[in-house]
């Protein structure tokens, strides 16, 4: 069914995991008539949940998209995971809808997920509601979260609705505009006069109401302040402004998994929130130009069309998930994809609810679509007319934190192992790999353990099966004395042989790389074979003295040395300047050295002490600590790598979430003996089972 622009609503859940946003999702599908059975969470068969691995999980690992019609508006609702491991794909849904409704439980504070989607909102500028999820479970406290929520993001919280009865006794919500209590399951309800024991309880919160509804709007602030009542139809308007211009956040609750208060929060969406062309216009830029183009987001305009998801799949291929926000897209036309630079033919389009496909001809501006195989497309790009290009602005993903280092389980999965690493990276923007040359590990990168296992699961899909080793830490080796001494190059052979003879001294360069020196006299060791001991030396530092690490920053000067007339050659001398390396850098006192990262940890001021303490035990150096904004610090400090390879898990456990960091390399320094002499150790015990 196709619907006008305005009678839509395009509407994201966020919130933390367990919160039950994917279980009012469902309820929401339920109510509606869009699905004839409740889903589960639970047992695997919510509809948004499509994905194997959320299913074996109990997590949203995906965004989803689940549309239903209620009262003749369509509702684009999209399930945003929770789990901090994919906050990524939380910031893209954020980037396109027009509300945002974060979900808490009645039980406990709001976490740091609820956090999260708050800030997002607020960077950019989304309208927004909370509903207090789980009135129907034990320790229910609609009063003591509303307190907190209102104490931490101050009098724009705004209650319509209370709960009637708490735990086993909710019943529905009391409607604070229409002052009735909406008692009932599902769409079976019906409006009755206030229980008496609430009539005080509304009062109190229907003035809060009222307060909002008049500051929201300056049309009716005198008129409030003056004491006049507010007509109905006044505090609905004041109510739609404020939600439109984020000056009013309501506040609902229920109960989705009882399938209670679905039909008023419904009902919110529906009359409340803002639909497409009531908000900011389409901003963009021309990429040959970089001249701003700004589209009306009718479907009249010109196309633009914004890619927010994309889902490899080995069996259907790549699935792109777009939203239309100007103009219309149609099945077997070319688009252009601005961001590539390239055509992109459009094969069948699709609305999606969950894994369910219903296939359209063409969707308008201000509605959601999917379409498989485009060959060059992914998340964050542009799809538009090629008369009239643009790029639609796109806030970056947040960069991966964690690492971790994978091996191919076979020479097939070796050979398998770059394409399916390849596909993977451009079904999701929060991962990257790569290869460290220092330690000659492939390295995946993602939010978090939970985000990489599935990664791992995905290879294996495309047909690459990955262990998760140690990673490896980029250890250097030096030398802390001068030395000097030979090395020898003989070999007889019964016709030509070898022969290569030269006389080195070692003496430490700090912070100025490797450095030869000719030192030659007399034509004792014939000029064209000093490269050939310099190339041997340089080949010799790469294999390392202690541990098999690269050895940096000393000067090698060759000061005498011999040769034969028939023997000698470059390859002799490169072995040559390979043993005396060996020889004379044993006598060097060589150490290791390890690489120091600068660390900048963001965390709320009450964690400070925590973070300070453990950072010290890590052998971390703190180098300073300043305010920013929210009551939050930002602390620096110099910690060795070795020490934070699982910082991005130790910190969001320390924190409970809250934290952030980033980190840069900055220097080495020489490692403590007692962590050198274990780091020597297993690299002889990996040489001995080697051999």
């Amino acid at each position: 069914m196709k619907h006008v622009i305005e009678s839509i609503r395009n509407v994201g859940l966020f919130g933390h995991q367990g919160g039950g946003k994917t279980s009012l999702a469902e309820a929401l599908l339920y109510v509606t008539g869009a699905l004839d059975r409740l889903g589960r969470t639970d047992d695997g068969s919510a509809t948004t949940d499509f994905d194997q691995e959320e299913q074996r999980r109990h997590i949203s690992i995906n965004l989803a998209i689940a549309p239903c019609e209620w009262n003749g508006t369509r509702i684009n609702v999209i399930d945003a995971p929770g789990y901090l491991d994919f906050t990524s794909d939380a910031a893209s849904a954020m980037q396109v809808v027009e509300a945002a409704i974060l979900v808490t439980p009645a039980q406990n504070e709001p976490e740091v997920g609820f956090e999260i989607a708050w800030n997002l909102a607020a960077e950019r500028g989304v309208p927004r509601a909370i509903f207090i999820n789980k009135m129907d479970r034990e320790n229910a406290d609609f009063d003591l979260i509303f307190n907190q929520l209102r104490s931490r993001y101050g009098n724009a919280i705004t209650p319509l609705q209370i709960p009637v009865g708490s735990s086993e006794s909710f019943t529905g919500v009391v409607d604070l505009i229409e002052q009735v209590a909406v008692i009932g399951v599902g769409r079976d309800v019906s409006s009755q006069p206030v229980p008496a024991e609430l009539n005080q309880r509304v009062q109190d919160f229907r003035e809060l109401l009222l307060e909002s509804v008049a500051e929201g709007d300056d049309s009716l602030v005198e008129k409030f302040l003056n004491g006049e009542a507010l007509t109905r139809d006044e505090i609905v308007l004041g109510l739609h402004r404020g939600i439109d211009s984020c000056k009013i956040i309501p506040v609902l609750c229920g109960s989705a998994l009882k399938d209670i208060g679905m039909t008023n929060l419904l009902d919110v969406i529906a009359k409340e929130f803002p639909n497409p062309v009531e908000l900011k216009p389409v901003h963009g830029y021309n990429p040959d130009t970089g001249k701003e183009i700004v589209l009306n987001p009718v479907p009249t305009e010109s196309l633009s069309a914004l890619v927010f998801k994309t889902i490899a799949d080995p069996f259907l291929g790549t699935l792109t998930y777009f939203r239309v926000l100007s103009g219309v897209m149609r099945s077997g036309e070319t688009v252009y994809n601005a961001t590539r630079k390239k055509d992109e033919r459009v094969g069948q389009i699709y609305h999606a609810r969950g894994k369910y496909q219903e296939s359209e001809t063409e969707l308008s501006a201000g509605d959601f679509g999917v379409t498989a195989k485009l060959a060059d497309t992914h998340t964050g790009d542009t799809l538009c007319n090629p008369g009239r290009m643009i790029i639609v602005d796109y806030a970056p993903l947040p960069e991966p934190i964690f690492e971790q280092a994978i091996t191919a389980k076979s020479k097939i999965d070796e050979d398998k192992l770059g394409p399916a690493l390849q596909r993977v990276q451009a079904s999701d923007p929060a991962f990257k790999f790569y290869r460290n040359p220092e330690t000659n590990q492939t390295l995946i990168c993602g939010a978090g353990e939970t985000h990489l296992a599935i990664v791992v699961e995905r290879l294996r899909k495309f047909g690459a099966n990955v262990d998760i080793i140690p990673q490896r830490v980029g250890y250097r080796e030096t030398i802390t004395a001068n030395a000097q001494g030979q090395g020898r190059h003989k070999k007889q052979t019964g016709g030509r042989g070898q022969f290569g003879d030269c006389y080195i001294k070692l003496e430490p360069n700090p912070g100025a790389g490797i450095q030869f020196v000719d030192a030659i006299v007399g034509g004792a060791i014939p000029k064209q074979y000093l490269p050939a001991i310099e190339k041997g030396i340089r080949q010799a530092a790469e294999m390392g003295i202690l541990a098999g690490y690269p050895v940096v920053d000393f000067k090698a000067t060759c000061y005498d040395g011999s040769y034969h007339d028939v023997d000698s050659s470059e390859a002799a001398f490169i072995m040559a300047g390979q043993a005396a390396f060996h020889n004379v850098a044993a006598a060097a006192h060589p150490v290791l050295m390890e690489p120091i990262m600068k660390l900048c940890v963001n965390v709320p001021e009450s964690m400070i002490g925590d973070v300070m303490s453990d950072l010290s035990s890590r052998r971390g150096r703190i180098i300073g600590n300043n305010m920013v904004d929210h009551g939050r610090v930002e602390l620096q400090a110099y910690v060795p790598h070795s020490e934070i390879l699982r910082y991005a898990i130790d910190l969001r456990s320390l924190s409970r979430g809250r934290g952030s960091f980033h980190s840069e390399l900055s220097h080495y320094d020489q490692v403590p003996d007692y962590i050198s002499a274990q780091v020597i150790e297993e690299h002889q015990k990996v040489r001995s089972n080697s051999h």
